[in-house]
């Protein structure tokens, strides 16, 4: 292949906007899902309880991803929105979980390095892991506690939490699951 093609196949645009042709694979080997296996029925967009809220449609999502529109995809909040409830699989008459590429795709967008169009849910994520990382499940006052230090938004929920806490809703002593290392041990083989 001469240095002209290799140029010209590199800088391959749809719409205006920059095309990875490798990004489908990439979603491939992080989640295992083939994004070319949607026919773009809307069925997942259908169902999905979070439609309403994302700038992009569940089946967008699917189309931009098998045309490779890798940044606009990983800038959405659409991906960070997705509720990975798995409506969209169900329905799916192909059989392709799209909250996987969801998730595919919010790790790549880590990856990139770029400001995240979420990165609130970014947070909620990263210490929700780390309350199953060490309890082996979620201790809500810990995740709201460690949630609300890194967003610096004390006060934006404050009534709603105290009803919960006053109805018994949130422990104040983190339970532990059996088997914790296990749990561990699956972190640790992640990392």
């Amino acid at each position: 292949m001469s240095s002209e093609t290799k140029e010209v196949c590199c800088s391959l645009t749809c719409a205006g906007s920059a095309v990875d042709p490798d990004f489908k694979r990439e979603i491939a080997a992080i989640c295992g899902e083939n994004v070319m296996s949607c026919y773009q029925c809307g069925e997942c967009t259908a169902g999905c309880p979070a439609a309403f809220a994302m700038d992009l449609t569940p089946n967008q999502v699917m189309r931009m991803a098998q045309l490779g529109l890798k940044d606009e995809l990983i800038a959405s909040s659409a991906i960070w929105l997705c509720a990975g409830c798995e409506t969209c699989a169900t329905r799916c008459p192909r059989g392709v979980s799209l909250s996987k590429v969801m998730d595919a795709c919010r790790q790549a967008a880590i990856k990139s390095g770029k400001p995240l169009a979420e990165p609130n849910i970014a947070k909620f994520h990263e210490e929700f892991l780390r309350q199953v990382q060490w309890h082996g499940r979620s201790h809500e006052i810990g995740l709201i506690g460690l949630y609300k230090m890194r967003t610096r938004d004390f006060f934006s929920d404050v009534i709603s939490g105290a009803q919960m806490f006053l109805k018994g809703k949130l422990g104040l002593i983190p339970s532990r699951v059996k088997g914790l290392s296990g749990v561990r041990k699956l972190f640790r083989k992640a990392h």
